[in-house]
C-alpha cells in the first residue's frame, strides 16, 4: 500500500467516485509528480503530501462526478473536449484527464514552466488524451464543450476571457471556494448561470461550489 492510498480510496468511497486501481495508482504518480518538480519549479504553495491529498486532489476530484453527470445529459461521450484554463499544476485538468479517459482535456496557462509540467504529465503518466499549451486563454481558437477553472479568476473576467473557446452548446464549469454572489451579481447578460452545486471535499472543512454557465442564446 503506498502512502496516502488509503485516504485517497476513503475519499473516492465518500465521493461515491469508482476508479480502477490503474486510475488510483495514476492519481498517486502525479501527486508524486507535483512533488517532485515543486521542489525545482515552485508550481504550487501546498507542500505537505497530507495537504497535497486534500486541497488539490479530493478537491479537484470531487468534480468528477458533476461533470460525468452534466457529460451524460448532454450527450457528450468519447471524443469530447474539455479546457481547464489557467490550469497551474493541472488542478483539475490532470484529474479529469485520469478519471475520463473518453475526454480529450487541454490545459492551458500563460506560464511556460507550467505547460511543460503538463506536457510532462501527460507523458510520465501515459495519457494521450491530456495536452499542455502556453497560452493566453484569449488567443485560443479551438471550441471546447467543458471550458473550467479552479481558484483562476473572477467569474466576469473567466467567462469574457474564455468566450471564444466556448462551443455553440457549450458550459463554463467554475469551481469556486463559497458561493461567489458578488461575482454573480456583476456578470455580464450574456452569460447565463444554470446551476451553483454545492462540493464536500473528504477531510476538507470549507466551503466549495460550482458555478455552472453558458451562453444565453440570442
Amino acid at each position: 500500500m503506498r502512502a496516502g492510498e488509503d485516504d485517497l480510496r476513503a475519499g473516492l468511497r465518500t465521493l461515491k467516485l469508482e476508479l480502477t486501481d490503474l486510475q488510483v495508482g495514476a492519481l498517486l504518480d502525479y501527486r508524486d509528480l507535483i512533488g517532485k518538480w515543486t521542489k525545482v519549479y515552485n508550481l504550487t504553495a501546498v507542500r505537505d503530501p497530507a495537504e497535497m491529498m486534500t486541497h488539490h486532489l479530493l478537491d479537484s476530484l470531487a468534480a468528477i462526478e458533476p461533470l460525468r453527470l452534466h457529460m451524460a445529459n448532454a450527450g457528450l461521450g468519447q471524443g469530447s473536449r474539455l479546457l481547464d484554463v489557467g490550469a497551474g499544476a493541472g488542478l483539475p485538468g490532470v484529474v479529469i484527464a485520469i478519471c475520463c479517459p473518453e475526454v480529450a482535456v487541454s490545459c492551458v496557462d500563460t506560464v511556460a514552466k507550467k505547460a511543460a509540467f503538463i506536457k510532462q504529465a501527460s507523458l510520465a503518466l501515459k495519457l494521450p488524451n491530456l495536452t499542455g499549451l502556453h497560452a493566453r486563454v484569449e488567443s485560443i481558437t479551438e471550441s471546447f464543450d467543458v471550458i473550467c477553472s479552479r481558484a483562476f479568476a473572477s467569474l466576469p473576467d473567466f467567462t469574457s476571457w474564455s468566450a471564444g473557446a466556448l462551443s455553440e452548446q457549450g458550459v463554463w464549469m467554475a469551481m469556486k471556494g463559497k458561493n461567489p454572489a458578488d461575482e454573480l451579481a456583476v456578470l455580464p447578460a450574456s452569460v447565463e448561470v444554470f446551476h451553483v452545486e454545492q462540493l464536500m471535499v473528504p477531510g476538507l472543512d470549507a466551503e466549495r461550489c460550482i458555478v455552472w454557465m453558458r451562453q444565453k442564446a440570442a
